[in-house]
């Protein structure tokens, strides 16, 4: 089992490719559309340093625990992130993050702004965002809470969050281009015959 610690380099992730399956431990954080949208169109940055941290692509249910700085995750699993197509090359420049996560692949952007700044996409498995919640050990801040549970920023420590499979690499092979290409292939020859 390959595991990656946060925050992580260009070494550690240069070897991961398409298809390859890790695990990360250490800080990571949950951003989508409205985090994407504020640091690449409105040019304002995260209260907290993204380099070499995985941002997961998720809108968690959380609870509101006894204090006032403490939370209950109760489930968090992956969002489309094609839905961060039109940002994620500024959002990496501007971020220094490695590891994308979500479900779904991206596009022809994203995978040159990973190939040009060494980072990777990765999918978690959809429908299992109990078990998500379970490989998080604590939620330890929140930032811009004035987006919603959904879209601000939760920075969460994990010991051992996965399997992650590896999407986008750092060399621009991007998997789900290549499988739709494989089997588009594939459908032409057979409806030839």
């Amino acid at each position: 089992m390959k595991l990656i610690k946060l925050p992580c380099n260009d070494d550690d992730i240069r070897n991961l490719e398409i298809g390859n399956i890790f695990y990360l431990s250490g800080m990571l954080v949950t951003g989508r559309d409205e985090v994407y949208r504020r640091v690449a169109e409105e040019n304002i940055m995260p209260p907290v340093d993204l380099n070499g941290i995985a941002v997961y692509h998720a809108g968690p249910i959380v609870k509101k625990g006894l204090s006032a700085n403490e939370w209950e995750l109760v489930s968090i699993g992956p969002t489309t992130s094609a839905r961060m197509e039109k940002w994620a090359e500024d959002f990496l420049i501007k971020t220094g993050i490695k590891i994308m996560i979500g479900k779904g692949g991206m596009g022809e952007q994203t995978t040159a702004a990973c190939r040009e700044k060494k980072a990777v996409h990765c999918v978690y498995p959809g429908g299992c965002a109990v078990l998500g919640a379970n490989q998080i050990e604590k939620i330890d801040a929140c930032f811009w809470p004035e987006m919603g549970m959904a879209e601000c920023m939760w920075r969460m420590k994990t010991h051992k969050f996965g399997p992650l499979i590896v999407s986008i690499d750092t060399h621009g092979n991007n998997l789900f281009a290549e499988n739709y290409s494989f089997f588009s292939e594939r459908k032409t020859l057979a409806m030839a015959e």
